[in-house]
Order: C-alpha cells, then structure tokens, then sequence
C-alpha cells in the first residue's frame, strides 16, 4: 500500500508540473498510465537474427571522424561506411601516413582501413582515395593537433566527491532542444517515468553554482551519446551512435563547453559509458557489418547475469558464455568483443573522446557482462594514452572477493589481469545499508561493514572505488531507510568518511524518495526547479522545506569538511570489531585524526573509549565536525538512537 500511496502521489505531483510539456508533444502516443513504457502505436522491439548483406547506405561515414598526430599508439583503424565498397583499393598520399591494412567483412558496405601515423605526420587535412573498377572516390580526413593545455584527462582520486546525475532529469536549460521530428521518438512528458522529460547538458551548466556550493568536485552524468530510440532512450544507455551526443541534450561542442566549463572552475567530468550493448537503431545494428559483430542466437536470448562464471574454479564454459552473450534487452543488441574490428571501434571512440573533450573519467556501465580480455585490452590502452586517467567499472555483483577480482593487479586468477583500477563498491553499498536498517548478528547488521572492510586485501588499492548510497538504479536511499533523518544522516557520515571516492545520486542531498521498477524509475524523478515552470525550486534554499535543507546542510558541511581536510583522502583506516550495535573507525595521518562512531541500535548509548586507545591516546578533546561542539571529556561519547558522530580529534 505505501508504494501503491507513493506512485499515486508522484503522479499528482508531475502532471502537475508538465504543463509546457504537453504543448509541444502529440497526445495521441499517450495513455492514462503514469508508468507507460511505450508511446501508443509503436511496438516492442522483436527479437530476430540479423543477417550482413548489406543495405542501401543512407549517409557515407568514416570514423572516427578525425584523429591526432603524436599519439602513444601510432595507428587508427578506420571504418568507411559507404554504397558497395569492399572490394575498392584504398590509397593515401600524405607525409608520415601510409596504409598498413584493409581488412574486409561480409557486409559490402565496409572497409577497415588501418592507418599508420608516423613520427613525423604533421596536423592537416588529406584525401583517402577508394578505387574500383577504375572509378575513384576520396574522403576528406583530419589529422589534428593533440590539446596539451593543463588540467585535461586529470583523473579522479579519493579527495573527489562525485556528484552523479541523470540529464533528462536534472535540468532543462534549453527547451528548444527538447524534441525533434526526425528522431525516433518525439514530445517530452513528465508525467511519465519512462519518456523523455527535457533536461539537458546546458541545464547542468547553469547549475554549476548549487553543485560546488554542495562541496562537489566532480559531476557524472548518465550517457550522453545520442539514444535515436523509438521508447525508453531518456536514460541514455542504448547508444545509436558513437560520436554524437544526442542533440536532445545539446552538441559535440556544448559537452566540450561544458568539460571546459568545469574544468575552469575545478571540477571534473566523469564520461558514463557502455561496452556491452548498444540500442538497435545504431546505424551499424540497421547495416551490420558482419553477422558476429552482435552475439545472436536462434531465439531471443538473455544473459544469465552470473559474474561469478569468470573467476569460479568448477565454472563451465557453458555459463560463461551465457553471461557474457545474452543479451540486457531485445532492444539492446549484445556486442560481440571478439570481433577485433569492434573491439577496435570501441576502444578508438573512447580514446577519441578523451582528445576530444578532455574529461577526467570513464565509469563503465554493465562492467561483468562484455569479454574480460577484450577490457583488460581496453584498460590498458586507455592508460597507456593517459596516465593519469581514472576508470571505474559498474559491478553490480555479490560478494567482496567476486567484485575485487574485476579490479587490477590482485592476483586473485593466475594468468589474469583486469588492469581496472577501480569499481562502483556494491559491497560497502550493501554493506551500509544492512548496517543502518538490518538485523544485527555475528555477521548481519553493522557487523556486515566490518566484515567488508576487513576484505579489502582483496584490492591493490580500495581508495579508488567509488562509494555511494543509492543510485539510478536503485530505491532512493531516503526511502529505503524509511525516511528517518538519523539513518540518513548516518549513512551519509559513513560514506563521507570511509576510503574511496564518495558519490551522491542527485536530489539524494534534499531527501528525494523514489522506489519501484525493475532498476528504480520511480527513483529517476526530475529535480524541482529545474523546469522554467516548475512551481517550487529545491536548486534554491527558500524552495527546500526545513527538512530538506537541514539534509542539503549536513551533506554540504561534511563535503565541504572532507574537501579540506586531506586525512579523510588518503589517510590510513583503523577499524574496531563493533560492540553491542556500535562500530568505532578512524582516519589518521601524520597530521590529524578523525574519529567516526556509529549507533546502529535504536537506543541512546555512552560508548567508554577504552578499547580504543591505540588511536586515541594523547587526545584530550574533540571538535564534532557537524555541530561545531567541542567535547573537553573523551572518556565517554553519548551518541542518540542510529546516530554516526564524527569527531576531529585534539
């Protein structure tokens, strides 16, 4: 009944605030249902097995659509995608450029042409040449100049605090751009969960302000990459193409502005992004290249969703493939990675759009699914081009050991290397979550935190997987708590102040809730006053109830705290074995320690410190980082029911 109460009210609450919205989109593809998947008259993608004939080009390409001199690795595949092509010769006559490869596929339409890029290639502008039949035809191509300004493919470590967001829903700064006729699906509606509401990369851009006012130093949104879906697209994930953002949410060159934008006010930029399908619009899903360029299977298949299947020791190869194979949905066909020529597309676009923008991060949505050798290459030649550049995989998996085996350099299978230096920590996750609301047992409730810590052996380095509380396809945390401000407040403490890189999931910082659906729609509601006629603006302190900002207060003072205050970065982690509901932690360096005490019982307790001083010894005092208070007697900590104090230590 209280989601049935919850939906009824969310509905109520973004009928009303759609307005504009129905102006501009065609009512007829509208039913009465808030949570409609598809518009009315479209149909659910089929399933069917794709054949690699060859169809009718509609537009030549070549990507990527221009490349850099002077990079690590000195070559570039190239796809030319035109009208009967695979049997053209391929020429180039340019210093320093020669052609060292065509390869074909069964498609007529393709060419791969691999280019080598000498030392002494200079930036400018040359023909490639296809020859067939003797007719000729050129393509312009690019070899540009590598940005090497200062602050670029800066990385992220754990003195970041990530802010993570959704585009479609965080704001809309253009509205101009909010449907177009010759896409897949037109109109906004944000009476619906799962249709396009209007926000966009502009949006993000003018709420820069509120972002660092918050005390975030890094901002991930949800793919940008163009989604030319008939249903579903808003969320970005079924990519159509490669090297476009999708002009819903604005330009190849506005996510630049934006990059450049944050970067000129520190902050970085995180880069959402999928190895493992694509949406079936992708112009190279209509023509396909080559019939194993997709897994594909006599009936529509899915992944089992097992990722145990790479690292356990009496696995089949039956299971591994099934994991690895199946496809996420009908209307996101499964990339097959062995195939060298994807396996080069995809590493080259995201070499390319690291040159291209600058950003600082790529987190890498469904991590476990795709070929693991393929991502070990891919990692690597990432680093290779850029040092300092951080990566992150999605590993929505079960068990500390199974998510750090996709973590680089643990040596946990012999003769394999992820060469990932970090993951999304489901673990800590989960592990915060029973702590807060979960039955306490020997190894249940808080106890669960520090059994999953103690596991961090299992990692070259933990302080680079990135923290978070809830997500895009979770239950809001605030309603997974049961909306109570002491769990709230205790859960965000944790986060803030264990290792890794925190990272707080939009509107979570003014009590959003959120909850139903298979990956939490209900979770992916817009944020208020991010609309021109949104009648309540949460973006501004007099639009938050004193609820929500007391909420907004405590986050923004812990950042802010944590930004300052390096102990809480790379400081050293000294855990203690909880006692009767109360776990103890510190953070310590040679400079300063910080002391965090957590309640996980629903009554008021006097923790004696006794036990704890191996790290407290010389402290006569402490300063409670949220409250200012000053405590002059460290004998005894009082601490109310689920409360995380977190104490700087003097």
């Amino acid at each position: 009944m209280k989601t049935l109460s919850y939906l009824s009210g969310l509905c109520a609450v973004l009928l009303i605030a759609t307005t504009g919205a129905f102006a501009q989109a065609d009512k007829s593809i509208y039913n009465d249902d808030p949570m409609q998947t598809i518009p009315l008259g479209t149909k659910e993608a089929e399933y069917y097995y794709r054949y690699a004939k060859g169809g009718k080009v509609d537009q030549a390409r070549i990507e990527p659509p221009f490349w850099w001199v002077g990079m690590h690795h000195p070559t570039v595949e190239l796809i030319i995608y035109d009208q009967d092509i695979r049997n053209a010769s391929v020429s180039v006559n340019y210093p320093g450029v020669k052609v060292n490869k065509v390869s074909q596929e069964q498609n007529p339409n393709y060419l791969f042409v691999e280019l080598t890029i000498g030392p002494g290639a200079a930036a400018g502008k040359f023909p490639i040449v296809l020859t067939s039949n003797g007719k000729s035809k050129s393509y312009d191509y690019e070899l540009r100049t590598r940005d090497t300004g200062a602050g670029r493919a800066q990385g992220l470590t754990s003195a970041d605090f990530i802010y993570t967001l959704m585009p479609d829903r965080f704001a809309n700064g253009d509205p101009g751009n909010d449907s177009y006729a010759d896409m897949n699906a037109s109109g906004t509606h944000r009476g619906k969960i799962f249709f396009r509401h209007g926000g966009d990369i502009l949006g993000i851009m003018e709420r820069l302000d509120y972002l660092q006012e918050l005390g975030v130093t890094a901002i991930w949104p949800t793919p940008v990459l163009e989604n030319d879906q008939p249903y579903a697209s808003y969320h970005g994930y079924a990519v159509t193409d490669h090297y476009q953002i999708d002009k819903r949410f604005g330009s190849n060159e506005l996510y630049l502005q934006f990059v450049e934008k944050c970067h000129a006010r520190g902050l970085k930029v995180v880069m959402d992004i999928i190895h493992n399908h694509v949406g079936d619009q992708h112009w190279f899903i209509r023509d396909l290249p080559s019939e194993d360029w997709i897994h594909q299977f006599p009936e529509f298949t899915r992944s089992i969703y097992r990722e145990p299947v790479w690292m356990d020791p009496y696995g089949s190869e039956t299971d591994k493939n099934a994991t690895a194979d199946g496809w996420f949905d009908r209307h996101m066909p499964d990339l097959n990675q062995k195939n060298p020529h994807l396996a080069n597309f995809l590493i080259q676009n995201n070499i390319w759009w690291i040159e291209y923008s600058g950003h600082d991060a790529y987190r890498i949505d469904t991590y476990y699914y795709p070929d693991q050798e393929f991502l070990s290459k891919w990692c690597k030649r990432i680093k290779d081009e850029y040092p300092n550049f951080h990566l992150f995989g999605e590993t929505w998996v079960h068990g500390p050991a199974v998510q750090a085996f996709f973590t680089q350099n643990n040596h946990l299978v012999e003769g394999f290397n992820s060469n990932l230096p970090g993951v999304t920590d489901f673990q800590i996750h989960y592990a915060i979550t029973e702590s807060i609301s979960g039955k306490q047992g020997w190894t249940d409730g808080v106890n669960k935190l520090y059994y999953t810590l103690a596991q961090d052996f299992l990692y070259e380095d933990p302080f680079r997987n990135v923290l978070f509380l809830d997500n895009h396809d979770t239950n809001r945390y605030f309603s997974s708590i049961g909306e109570d401000m002491a769990k709230y407040k205790s859960g965000i403490a944790l986060m803030m102040t264990l290792r890794g890189i925190p990272s707080i999931y939009y509107a979570t910082e003014i009590l959003m809730t959120g909850q139903g659906g298979a990956f939490g729609e209900a979770g992916r509601r817009d944020f208020p006053g991010g609309w021109r006629d949104d009648k309540v603006d949460k973006f501004k302190a007099s639009g938050r109830s004193q609820k929500e900002q007391e909420a907004f207060e405590y986050v923004r003072k812990l950042a802010q705290y944590r930004k300052q205050n390096p102990v809480l970065h790379r400081g050293k982690l000294m855990q203690y074995v909880p006692n009767n509901g109360v776990y103890a932690y510190f953070r310590y360096d040679g400079k300063k320690t910080v002391m965090v005490v957590f309640n996980s019982t629903d009554k008021p307790v006097e923790v004696a410190t006794t036990r704890f001083h191996e790290r407290m010894a010389g402290y006569n005092s402490a300063m409670d980082v949220i409250s200012g208070e000053t405590l002059g007697n460290l004998a005894k900590i009082s601490l109310q029911p689920s409360e995380t104090r977190v104490l700087e230590l003097r």
